[in-house]
């Protein structure tokens, strides 16, 4: 059975889909190959901790808190970061593999996606101030009422975005990868 409480420990290969871990406390751990595909990770907080190769599809992600969290090489299928607790969010992605999840009017300052997949995820309402997106997919990712002021989108590929619904003062885009602003009018770029 886990303790309610862990600090600086290595959980490897580590099944924690029969498990109850909801209402837990983990700090400055590492979870590597771990599968939480559909727990329950209700009012748990995660505090300086990484997850490498780990299933987090379609968690249960209701008052969850992730502070300094990393997630690199992850499956975060449909996650619903909108419901996380806002007090306690602070996340990073590598290689991640991001569709469908869900960020609406969630802070998420400086975060970085770095070669992800995030594919018709929801970032409406999002606060994305000098986030950055490189060479991450957002094909169907939806940006409305978005703060993206500073946002970094050279790099970033398939994305649609309204400059009209979103505050984009000093977004970042590169030459090749303005089509995905003109999307309303139905230009044909070439």
């Amino acid at each position: 059975m886990l303790e309610q409480a862990s600090y600086d420990k290595v959980f490897k290969q580590h099944d924690f889909t029969t498990e109850d871990i909801s209402n837990h406390e983990f700090s400055d751990c590492q979870f590597i190959n771990c599968n939480f595909q559909e727990c329950n990770l209700s009012s748990t907080d995660f505090i300086d901790c990484s997850f490498d190769s780990c299933n987090l599809g379609m968690i249960n992600s209701y008052n969850t808190g992730f502070k300094d969290v990393e997630f690199v090489k992850c499956k975060l299928i449909g996650l619903d970061f909108s419901i996380c607790n806002e007090f306690i969010f602070q996340v990073s992605f590598k290689s991640c593999q991001l569709d469908f999840a869900i960020f609406t009017k969630r802070k998420l300052k400086k975060t970085r996606f770095e070669g992800c997949s995030i594919v018709e995820a929801d970032f409406s309402e999002a606060d994305l101030f000098e986030a950055s997106f490189d060479q991450s997919d957002l094909s169907g990712s939806v940006f409305s009422f978005s703060n993206l002021q500073k946002t970094d989108f050279r790099n970033a590929k398939h994305f649609n975005i309204d400059p009209d619904q979103n505050k984009m003062k000093g977004a970042r885009f590169s030459a090749y990868n303005l089509a995905g602003l003109l999307g309303k009018h139905q230009l044909k770029i070439e």
